[in-house]
């Protein structure tokens, strides 16, 4: 499933630290490492996450089954603005935003195939018996 947050207010670049440090992992061990992570990107991912989650639960998808397929984090529009700087003159100052997409994926669990052959009553061969 997928969910997007667009023109989140920080730097792309400290966003995809957070980003970078989730991805691959399953659902529940993402969440319990974005609770307790000291980074202002923390929360807003958490909340994209838990709405990813709240998407595939309405398709019925399990959210002991997903992980984080894909956290891609772009660049928003870039503010400008100035500020005042000595001799009348004045600097810009950029003020960045991200847009952030995740996608989540289905763990697929693969039965383990028995190698022994059953045969059936009715298919068993019978030998003669030599006399």
């Amino acid at each position: 499933m997928k969910a997007f947050l667009k023109n989140y207010r920080q730097s792309p670049r400290k966003v995809r630290l957070v980003a970078g440090l989730i991805r691959g992992k399953s659902v529940g061990q993402a969440v319990a490492e974005l609770d307790f992570l000291a980074k202002r990107a923390g929360l807003p991912i958490k909340k994209l996450l838990l709405s990813a989650v709240s998407n595939a639960k309405q398709n019925g998808i399990e959210m002991a089954n997903l992980y984080i397929k894909e956290l891609r984090v772009d660049k928003g529009i870039t503010m400008k603005r100035m500020m005042p700087a000595a001799m009348g003159t004045g600097h810009r100052i950029n003020k960045r935003t991200s847009h952030l997409n995740i996608l989540l994926g289905e763990k697929v669990v693969k039965v383990a195939k028995s190698n022994k052959r059953t045969v059936s009553s009715s298919k068993k061969r019978t030998v003669p018996e030599k006399k």
